[in-house]
C-alpha cells in the first residue's frame, strides 16, 4: 500500500467535496481516504500504484463539474483567485438573469407577452442555471444521493416555472429568481469560505521557503529541504529560522510567537538553542543546523496540524450523521404537504409551491459547513496560542476533564534548584560559600550543579586538588591545604565534625565543613514555574480536581502542594507507582487527563484519557505520546487549551440551534400561514435568502473563533 498526500482545491461547498470524496472511495485502488475541507487536503491509501493527477481528476470528474486543482501536498502552487474565469461568466450570468426579470417586470407584465414572458425565462433559467442541472443529473446517473442543495434548487425552480406554464399565470418570476439568488449566494458563501481558509491557513503556516547556507566564503540560497545536519546558515533580521540548531555567532532578539504564542522579544547569543519557526526580529546570527527540515519542530507541528482534522469531534459526528438523515427526511415531508394539502384544498399549485419552499429553507449547509469550521477554527486559535491540539475530539475532551493529574519537577517546576537559606557558623557566609564553591564545582549532582551556576569557578580552581566524588554522600577536596567535605550529614558525621546543627526545613541540604570545623549549610529547592498557582486555581474555580504525584521526597511534595492548595498529592513514586495511581482516577472519574514534561511522564500521559505535554518543543517523544503538545513551559496554558474548547463547543452548538430554529421556524410559520388560508407569506425568494444568507452568516461566525481573544 502507498499513502499519497494532495493539495486539492475548486469545490463549491462541503458537500460537493464530500459527494465526490464518496465516489472516490468507492475506487477498487483506493483503500482509504481522509480529506479535510477547510485545509483543501486530500490523504489516499492506495492499494497499488498510486493514480497521477490526471487520472484522479478523471475520477472525480465523473461526479463533479467544478474546476478541480490538485498538486502533490508541499508542492508550490499558484494562488488562484477565487474571481477567475468562472467566476467572471457566472456574474456574467448573473447579471443577464436580472436585467431580463427587470425587463420582464417593467415592460412585459401583462397577459398578451405570455410567450414572450415564457421564452425569456426559459432561456434565462437555462442559462443561469445549467450548471446546477448538470450536477443533478450527474449524481443520479452515477447513482450518488442527489439529495443535496442543487436537487432542492432544480426543483424549486422548474416546479416554480411549470406551475406558472400550466396555468399561464405568466408569473415566472419566482423560478428565475430562485436560481439567481442562489448563486448570488454562492459567490458570497465562496467568499467567506474562502477567506476563513486562508485566514486559518495563515495562522497555522510556519513554512519557510528559503534558506541561506554558507558555503566556504560564499553564501548559498537553498530549499530549506536541502539542509543537511552540521551545515552552517545565515539567518538575518526580519527572517525565520529554516531548522532547528545552535547559534555560532552574532546576537539579537527573536519573536517565538509562531510556535509557542508568546509575543515578547526573547534576547540570543552565542551557544544558545533555536528552533524552526522562530524569527529574528532584530540582529544577525550565523546557526549550526542540528535537525534536517523533516525532522525540526516547525515539521512535525505542520504534521500534527495537517492531520488534526482526521480525528472528528462529537458535533462533527452529530453533523455527519444529521445531514444523512435530515434532507430526506424533509424531502418526504414537503412532498407530503404539497399531496395532502392540494388533495384537500384542490389548489394544487398554491401547495406545490409551498413545498419547494419547505425543500428550499430545509437545506442542512449553513450546519454542514459552519460546525466543522467552528472546531477548526478553534485549532487554528489553539495553535496561536502555542497549544497544538492534534484532533477535534481531543477538544471535545479538554472541555470535559473534571481531573488533572499532573507531574512537578521540570512540569509546575522549573526543575532548576536555587539557593534559598544560607546558615553558616557565627555569621561566616563567605567562607561557607567559598568552601561549597571551590568543592563542588567539578560535582555531577544536580545540586552541585545549582550552588556553583553562574559563578566563576577559576579563582577557585587552582587552588583545589583531591576532588572525590562520595556516591550518595557528597564530595571532597583539599583547598588552600584544607580539607573540605560537603554534602549530606552522614558524610560529615562519618569523618567525625562536631556541632553540627541540623536543618529541619524543607528542601534539599548541603552541609560543609573545612578541616575539622562545621561552617554550616545552605538549603535549596526547586523553584515554582510563576504561573503554576494561576493554573492551579483557574482549575478549581472551574471544579476541576487537581492531583499532584511525583518522584520527589514526600516533604518536599507536601510543601508544594501546601504552597500551591493542593489537597490531593503522593511523593517517592517510581514511574510504575504513578501508572497505578493514574488507573484508579481513570475508573473513579469521567476524563482524567495528565500533565507532564513529555520525557519523563510519556507513559503516563498515554495512559490518560487526554495526555498534554508542556514545553515539548523540539521533543519527539511528547509528538508521538501527547494529545495536546504545549509548546512553551507555561502550565496556564491548560486553563487556554480548556477555554478555547468549551468556544469552539458553544460556537458549533449556536450554530445548529440557531439555524434548526430559523430553518424549522419559518416551515412552521409557511405551514400554519397557509392551513388558516393567510396566503403566500414566504415568497420563494425569501426562501432562498432563509437558506443561502443562514450559511454565510454562520460560516462568519464559526471564523471569528479564530479571532477570539482568550486571556
Amino acid at each position: 500500500m502507498t499513502r499519497v498526500s494532495y493539495n486539492i482545491s475548486g469545490f463549491d461547498c462541503a458537500q460537493c467535496a464530500n459527494k465526490a470524496m464518496s465516489h472516490l472511495s468507492k475506487d477498487s485502488n483506493i483503500s482509504s481516504l481522509h480529506y479535510d475541507f477547510n485545509r483543501d487536503t486530500l490523504h489516499i491509501v492506495y492499494n497499488n500504484n498510486p493514480y497521477d493527477i490526471d487520472r484522479l481528476k478523471a475520477v472525480i470528474k465523473e461526479v463533479e463539474s467544478d474546476d478541480i486543482e490538485i498538486t502533490i501536498l508541499g508542492e508550490k502552487t499558484s494562488k488562484k483567485s477565487f474571481f477567475d474565469k468562472e467566476m467572471i461568466i457566472l456574474s456574467i450570468r448573473i447579471v443577464i438573469s436580472i436585467i431580463i426579470m427587470v425587463l420582464s417586470l417593467t415592460l412585459f407584465n401583462n397577459d398578451s407577452y405570455f410567450w414572450l414572458n415564457f421564452g425569456l425565462y426559459l432561456g434565462t433559467l437555462l442559462l443561469i442555471g445549467y450548471d446546477i442541472f448538470y450536477k443533478v443529473i450527474l449524481h443520479i446517473v452515477h447513482v450518488e444521493n442527489p439529495l443535496d442543495e442543487y436537487l432542492l434548487m432544480s426543483l424549486a425552480s422548474i416546479g416554480a416555472f411549470l406551475i406558472a406554464s400550466i396555468t399561464r399565470s405568466g408569473d415566472f418570476f419566482d423560478s428565475l429568481m430562485v436560481l439567481t439568488l442562489f448563486q448570488i449566494g454562492e459567490v458570497i458563501e465562496g467568499v467567506a469560505t474562502n477567506k476563513s481558509k486562508d485566514a486559518i491557513k495563515g495562522a497555522l503556516s510556519l513554512k519557510v521557503e528559503t534558506a541561506h547556507k554558507v558555503v566556504g566564503d560564499k553564501i548559498e540560497v537553498i530549499d530549506p529541504k536541502d539542509i543537511e545536519v552540521g551545515d552552517t546558515l545565515i539567518v538575518t533580521s526580519g527572517e525565520l529560522f529554516p531548522v532547528d540548531g545552535e547559534i555560532l555567532e552574532g546576537e539579537g532578539f527573536i519573536d517565538t510567537s509562531s510556535l509557542t504564542g508568546e509575543f515578547l522579544p526573547i534576547s540570543v547569543k552565542k551557544n544558545k538553542k533555536i528552533f524552526s519557526g522562530f524569527l529574528l526580529k532584530e540582529g544577525r546570527v550565523k546557526i549550526l543546523a542540528s535537525k534536517r527540515y523533516e525532522d525540526s519542530a516547525v515539521a512535525k507541528i505542520n504534521e500534527l496540524v495537517s492531520n488534526s482534522e482526521s480525528k472528528k469531534s462529537k458535533a462533527d459526528n452529530f453533523v455527519s450523521k444529521f445531514a444523512r438523515w435530515y434532507t430526506p427526511i424533509i424531502f418526504v415531508i414537503a412532498i407530503l404537504v404539497a399531496l395532502i394539502g392540494g388533495l384537500v384544498s384542490k389548489e394544487y399549485s398554491y401547495w406545490a409551491i409551498l413545498g419547494l419552499k419547505m425543500l428550499v429553507v430545509a437545506c442542512p449547509c449553513a450546519i454542514v459547513i459552519s460546525v466543522p469550521l467552528a472546531y477548526f477554527s478553534a485549532l487554528g486559535l489553539a495553535s496561536k496560542h502555542g497549544i497544538i491540539v492534534k484532533g477535534s475530539n481531543y477538544l471535545d475532551l479538554l472541555g470535559e476533564i473534571d481531573t488533572l493529574v499532573t507531574d512537578k519537577t521540570g512540569t509546575l517546576t522549573k526543575g532548576e534548584f536555587e539557593i534559598s537559606k544560607i546558615y553558616s557558623v557565627n555569621n561566616n557566609d563567605d567562607e561557607l560559600l567559598e568552601a561549597l564553591y571551590a568543592s563542588e564545582y567539578l560535582s555531577h549532582h544536580p545540586l552541585g550543579k545549582a550552588v556553583v551556576k553562574d559563578i566563576d569557578i577559576n579563582k577557585y580552581s587552582k587552588d583545589t586538588s583531591n576532588f572525590v566524588e562520595i556516591s550518595g554522600y557528597g564530595v571532597s577536596v583539599i583547598y588552600k591545604g584544607a580539607t573540605i567535605y560537603s554534602g549530606s550529614i552522614k558524610l560529615l558525621e562519618k569523618h567525625h565534625i562536631k556541632d553540627i546543627i541540623k536543618c529541619d526545613e524543607v528542601g534539599s541540604v548541603i552541609y560543609a565543613s573545612k578541616g575539622d570545623r562545621y561552617l554550616g549549610y545552605v538549603l535549596l529547592r526547586d523553584t515554582l514555574r510563576e504561573d503554576t498557582k494561576l493554573m492551579v486555581d483557574s482549575l478549581r474555580k472551574r471544579d476541576i480536581d487537581v492531583m499532584l504525584l511525583s518522584g520527589d521526597k514526600i516533604d518536599n511534595v507536601k510543601a508544594f502542594s501546601n504552597e500551591l492548595g493542593i489537597s490531593r498529592y503522593q511523593g517517592e513514586l517510581l514511574p510504575d507507582d504513578k501508572i497505578k495511581v493514574l488507573e484508579e482516577e481513570l475508573d473513579n472519574k469521567h476524563v482524567v487527563a495528565y500533565l507532564g514534561d513529555g520525557i519523563n511522564d510519556a507513559a503516563s500521559i498515554k495512559e490518560a484519557d487526554i495526555g498534554i505535554a508542556m514545553g515539548a518543543i523540539g521533543s519527539d517523544i511528547a509528538v508521538t505520546s501527547a494529545d495536546v503538545v504545549i509548546m512553551t513551559d507555561h502550565p496556564s496554558k491548560v486553563v487556554t487549551g480548556i477555554k478555547i474548547a468549551k468556544i469552539a463547543r458553544h460556537t458549533s452548538i449556536f450554530n445548529i440551534v440557531f439555524a434548526l430554529f430559523i430553518k424549522i421556524g419559518i416551515e412552521v410559520a409557511a405551514l400554519i400561514t397557509s392551513i388558516l388560508g393567510i396566503g403566500n407569506v414566504i415568497p420563494m425568494w425569501a426562501a432562498v435568502i432563509a437558506d443561502t444568507g443562514l450559511t454565510v452568516l454562520l460560516v462568519i461566525n464559526s471564523l471569528l473563533v479564530l479571532y477570539r481573544k482568550v486571556k
